[in-house]
């Protein structure tokens, strides 16, 4: 029986700074038999040994094999160490854990992606695959603040492959004037683009914070709760549904997320 604690050993392929405080970790399993199977919107406990794990999102699409990414911002100790690693250094994996995203509930729909700072990562993963697999959607539309121009994650990305293949507008909440001139929070960015709300699917990721005042507004723009898509963050020890440091009222976001509709979210809590 597979011990559910025991991680797998990956090696620290390619790591790319994308903000003075975000790298991108391109990640191989050590052993060339293990391969990545995982869903986006899912995630991974990764451990840096002697100094303990942590959940983080996966931003590499499924679509595209034989490796994953992630995208870390040093946020703690965890973190801090991680960022000091090199190519070649060991971790460990667990997972990958969690629901994913609703793929069959969004083929054939128009999809409005509303991402914030960091959150843009494991939107990152769906707009990845849902660019690649193109024929099975319609509008492809992303919407990204950040706190500056400088936070903002996977600018190269963002100008020269998204714009291409879906329609991409960006802002930032104060500074230069850098972004698609626009200053602000990303949900002033709502009103600059005309849904068919029976045709659209929404996805948001962002902190805490931006989440119930995004969700609020797409709802008063017409949507269905169910239509709705959004990731929940909370403090996790193992994710598997043991240390319930998770739950919020009867759900596990370990577990029953991170992904969850506008209208799960209700039931779960009244932060919503």
């Amino acid at each position: 029986m597979e011990n559910l604690y025991l991680p797998k050993i990956a090696m620290i392929d390619k790591i790319s700074q994308e903000t003075p405080d975000v790298k991108m970790f391109t990640i191989k399993y050590k052993d060339p038999k293990d391969e990545f199977h995982y869903q986006a919107g899912q995630f991974f406990m990764v451990s840096v040994f002697g100094f303990g794990e942590a959940p983080i999102s996966i931003t590499s699409s499924p679509t595209r094999k034989g490796f994953v990414e992630l995208a870390v911002k040093n946020a703690g100790s965890l973190t801090a160490e991680l960022h000091k690693m090199r190519p070649g250094a060991e971790i460990g994996l667990r997972g990958p854990y969690g629901n994913g995203f609703p793929l069959k509930d969004l083929k054939g729909f128009d999809l409005l992606f509303v991402g914030g700072g960091i959150g843009l990562a494991p939107l990152r993963s769906l707009i990845n695959q849902a660019i690649d697999e193109k024929s099975n959607y319609g509008r492809i539309m992303i919407l990204y603040g950040a706190r500056t121009h400088a936070d903002m994650v996977f600018k190269t990305e963002v100008s020269q492959t998204w714009r291409k293949a879906a329609e991409v507008i960006t802002t930032v909440d104060m500074g230069e004037n850098l972004c698609d001139g626009n200053v602000g929070l990303v949900t002033t960015l709502l009103p600059k683009v005309k849904i068919d709300v029976k045709k659209t699917k929404t996805i948001v990721c962002g902190p805490p914070v931006m989440i119930p005042f995004v969700l609020s507004d797409l709802s008063k723009m017409g949507l269905a709760d169910t239509d709705i898509i959004s990731t929940l963050e909370r403090h996790m020890k193992c994710g598997v549904c043991k240390c319930n440091h998770c739950n919020i009222g009867p759900k596990y976001v370990c577990l029953d997320g991170p992904v969850f509709t506008y209208a799960e979210m209700k039931l779960m809590t009244r932060e919503f």
